[in-house]
């Protein structure tokens, strides 16, 4: 049910494009439309979204308990924006005459730091309970809360 659910025809994969189409102007409307900031749009929202099928296979590879393997998509998958896609886009930028920078605001990089520290904790041990999805869980509505409110 859930890869029939964000595959790119079903409901969850599809509704990143209806929220631009709906729009017609990208992010640019969606943060004019809906008065939300374009920091917040990036970093919650079209993170969510973009990665709503990499969510679906971990959750879904998690259920059949290999939690090893849902942990390497997860994580792979952050660590490939980080070490990959973030200087390919600034090299891109740069060679098309939109300079781009990893200047982050101290706000971002504390998040980001955050982060990166409870996730380690949580994997520390290499066990994991329902009561620390919960508190991941709660983490990251409570980012995104600050970054709704930030900006």
């Amino acid at each position: 049910m859930l890869r029939c659910a964000f595959s790119p025809h079903g409901p969850l994969g599809t509704l990143h494009g209806r929220v631009l189409a709906a729009t017609g102007y990208g992010v640019t409307g969606v943060t004019a439309g809906l008065g939300w900031s374009e920091i917040f749009v990036g970093v919650i929202l079209v993170a969510l979204i973009g990665n709503a099928a990499e969510h679906a296979s971990a959750v879904t590879v998690a259920a059949r308990d290999r939690m090893d393997l849902s942990l390497s998509i997860a994580l792979g998958s952050a660590a490939q924006i980080a070490l990959f896609v973030a200087p390919a886009l600034v090299l891109l930028g740069l060679a098309l005459g939109h300079p781009l920078t990893l200047l982050f605001d101290p706000f971002e990089v504390a998040a980001v730091v955050i982060a990166a520290a409870l996730v380690n904790q949580v994997i520390r041990d290499g066990e994991s309970t329902w009561l620390e999805g919960a508190q991941l869980l709660a983490v990251y509505l409570l980012v995104a809360v600050a970054f709704f409110v930030h900006a």
